[in-house]
């Protein structure tokens, strides 16, 4: 009998399939649905600041565009409760989940100001979410700044957050910084319960006619894994964190690659939006027959086995066998 039960963030989870931010989880029949087919959490699409601003700036214009326009027309303002803007939708949303749910709901927040992160932190976890992903979506445009300084910006958000709030918070990071497990022992150092690897950047296209920017969501493909996979080796042992493996999950024995490699946990997104639940379920199953197959009784055994300190030549992960690699192209 296999026990796919494991430890994430110091919440239990019954299995390690995550349900990641997207819009699978808009919907409470959606999510139940998710949750059903065996999800062990889910994390619910993610609050940008920015959009929030956006919003109310929007529902202020219209309010301000009748201020002058009839001095007996007061009542034909509508109340600003009508107005479902700013986080209540989403605050509402997380709160029927945590209701209907039996597991953990986590909150997923992208922010742009220190008191935006702190503020709509503090307003996920009262409405019931179990833990907060932070989302450090940051793109560097400005050429005075270092890469320390935007390291240093961002473990501020971080140190901000976990101080605000009462539950675990997780930190989505980019593949992109100088040294992943140094910013990962930052991170930890700041009281950061977990990281996941790695946020997937949608990269816009530029249309050659109307010289405008073309924005394609693109799915992801295990393709996407192998990165995830070296970053997790590395760290796997060397942190107190969860890790998290998030992008190229399509299957179950890509979730068994990411735990041998030291995921405590994986996100799957893509592979659900087109084939949904079922496709959850095969997941499960395939990781559980993979594991009976080969003798592991539950995750911990299975655990961190081929990481950096447990291969037998950490220095060929650590090179990639880019040599190798490059030598053994035959160009067919």
């Amino acid at each position: 009998m296999v026990d796919l039960t494991c430890e994430w963030l110091g919440l239990r989870l019954r299995n390690p399939i995550v349900v990641g931010a997207s819009p699978l989880c808009d919907t409470t029949e959606g999510a139940s649905a998710l949750v059903a087919a065996g999800a062990g959490a889910v994390v619910v699409h993610s609050l940008f600041e920015e959009q929030l601003i956006a919003d109310q700036v929007s529902a202020q214009r219209y309010l301000d565009s009748h201020i002058d326009f009839n001095a007996e027309a007061s009542s034909f303002l509508p109340e600003t409760d009508v107005f479902a803007g700013g986080a209540r939708p989403t605050l509402e949303h997380i709160s029927r989940l945590a209701d209907t749910l039996d597991v953990p709901v986590v909150a997923s927040l992208n922010g742009v100001t220190p008191g935006g992160w702190t503020t709509y932190a503090r307003e996920l976890v009262g409405a019931g979410a179990s833990a907060v992903e932070l989302n450090l979506y940051d793109v560097a445009t400005d050429l005075a700044e270092t890469g320390e300084a935007i390291e240093q910006r961002q473990l501020r958000v971080v140190t901000d957050v976990v101080g605000t709030v009462d539950v675990p918070v997780s930190v989505k990071l980019s593949p992109f910084y100088a040294s992943v497990p140094n910013f990962v022992s930052r991170l930890e150092s700041v009281g950061a319960a977990g990281v996941v690897l790695f946020n997937r950047f949608y990269q816009p296209d530029l249309d050659l006619e109307t010289l405008d920017i073309e924005r394609h969501l693109e799915p992801s493909t295990p393709a996407e894994l192998p990165l995830r996979l070296h970053a997790l080796a590395i760290l796997h042992g060397r942190t107190r964190v969860s890790l998290t493996a998030s992008g190229g999950i399509h299957s179950g024995t890509d979730a068994a690659k990411a735990i041998l490699s030291g995921a405590d946990a994986v996100q799957t997104v893509s592979a659900l939006l087109f084939e949904g639940p079922a496709n959850l379920r095969r997941i499960l199953d395939e990781l559980t027959i993979w594991m009976d197959d080969q003798g592991y009784r539950n995750l911990d055994e299975a655990r961190g086995a081929t990481a950096l300190d447990n291969v037998a030549n950490p220095h060929e992960l650590e090179r990639l066998n880019y040599a190798q690699l490059l030598h053994s192209w035959s160009g067919a």
